[in-house]
C-alpha cells in the first residue's frame, strides 16, 4: 500500500476546471463577458508561464460566488458538471484511479483549485479524499476570501506535509502524477515521480531526471 497523489487538472481531466469554470459563467452571463473573460485568460497564461500570482487569482475566481446562496450555487456547479467537466473526464484516469484502489494504495487529490469547484469533481472520480484552496464561509455564505496557505507550488508541499502529520502518512512509495511545472517541488518530494501529459517546462525537466512520462489522453 501506497500514498498515490493525483494533481486534477489537465491531469486527471482532459482541461482546467478553474478556467472553465470562469467560462461557463460567460456563457451563462453570470459575469460580465468581455472584461471576465480577458482576466481570466490573463491569468490562466500566468500559470502556464508559472508566475501566477495566487492569492489574485483566487479572490478573483471567488468573486462570483460572493452572495449566492449555497442551493443556487449547487444547482450551477450540478450544471457545470455536466456541461463542462463531464466531456473533460478521461477513461485511461479512470483505469489509473481503479488500478491504485486495487492495490490497495490511500488516494489523494491535491489541486491548485478552490475546493467548491474541484469537491464534486474530485468525487466523481471516485477518489474521496482532497486538498484544495479553502473558500472562506460565513453564515453559509463565501466571503470571496482564501482560508489557510492555498495549494499551489510549494504552497501544496506544506499543505501535504501538514496532512501526512495529521494521517499518520508517509511519503515511503509514494507516487504524484502531475503535468504541470508547477508541480516540480511537490514532485522532488515523491518516491515515484509521474509527468502526466507535461507541459514543455515538465517534459524537459522529466526527461532530465529520468522520471516516467505518462500520457493519459493518447
Amino acid at each position: 500500500m501506497a500514498l498515490v497523489i493525483f494533481d486534477l487538472d489537465n491531469t486527471l481531466i482532459a482541461g482546467d476546471s478553474d478556467y472553465s469554470w470562469g467560462e461557463f459563467l460567460v456563457n451563462r452571463n453570470l459575469v460580465d463577458q468581455g472584461h471576465y473573460k480577458t482576466i481570466n485568460d490573463k491569468f490562466y497564461a500566468d500559470y502556464e508561464n508559472g508566475c501566477l500570482d495566487i492569492f489574485k487569482y483566487l479572490e478573483f475566481s471567488l468573486t462570483a460566488l460572493v452572495g449566492l446562496s449555497q442551493n443556487k450555487l449547487n444547482k450551477l456547479h450540478r450544471q457545470f458538471m455536466e456541461e463542462m467537466i463531464e466531456p473533460l473526464k478521461l477513461p485511461k484516469a479512470a483505469r489509473l484511479i481503479e488500478q491504485h484502489r486495487l492495490a490497495g494504495d490511500r488516494l489523494l487529490v491535491i489541486t491548485a483549485t478552490n475546493r467548491f469547484i474541484a469537491e464534486p469533481i474530485v468525487k466523481s472520480l471516485g477518489i474521496g479524499e482532497l486538498l484544495a484552496a479553502d473558500p472562506e464561509i460565513v453564515d453559509g455564505f463565501f466571503t470571496g476570501r482564501i482560508v489557510g496557505i492555498p495549494t499551489y507550488q510549494h504552497g501544496k508541499v506544506e499543505r501535504l506535509n501538514s496532512w501526512l502529520q495529521q494521517n499518520d502518512e508517509t511519503l515511503d512509495g509514494s507516487y504524484f502524477y502531475s503535468d504541470s511545472i508547477n508541480d516540480l517541488t511537490l514532485l522532488l518530494e515523491v518516491a515515484n515521480p509521474i509527468a502526466v501529459d507535461p507541459d514543455d517546462a515538465l517534459r524537459k525537466e522529466a526527461l532530465r531526471r529520468d522520471w516516467e512520462i505518462l500520457s493519459l489522453r493518447n
